[in-house]
């Protein structure tokens, strides 16, 4: 039966892996604000092209929504970016 040490532990779950974690988790949030500014933008131009009131209401509460859910992908962005940062530069 073997122990395995801290060495191993480390070289197992080591940097490199975190990482690539927070990188990945990085471009799923952007690629998720992309994706509601899109979301925004279409519900725009049909509201545009529709001109009625009712897609007006539309584009409000998808903008509204939208709005939130943003904010709170950038309150996750902002800080997993700097975690990526500074741990590229520890790694470096």
């Amino acid at each position: 039966m073997a122990v395995e040490t801290d060495s191993d532990a480390t070289a197992e779950f080591g940097v490199e892996r975190v990482l690539s974690y927070v990188r990945a988790t990085v471009y799923v949030v952007a690629a998720l604000i992309g994706l509601s500014l899109l979301v925004v933008g279409t519900v725009a131009i049909i509201a545009g092209l529709k001109g009625t009131w009712h897609w007006s209401i539309h584009l409000e509460s998808t903008i509204r929504y939208m709005s939130t859910l943003v904010s709170y992908l950038l309150a996750a962005l902002v800080p997993l970016f700097g975690v990526l940062v500074v741990g590229r530069w520890y790694d470096g």
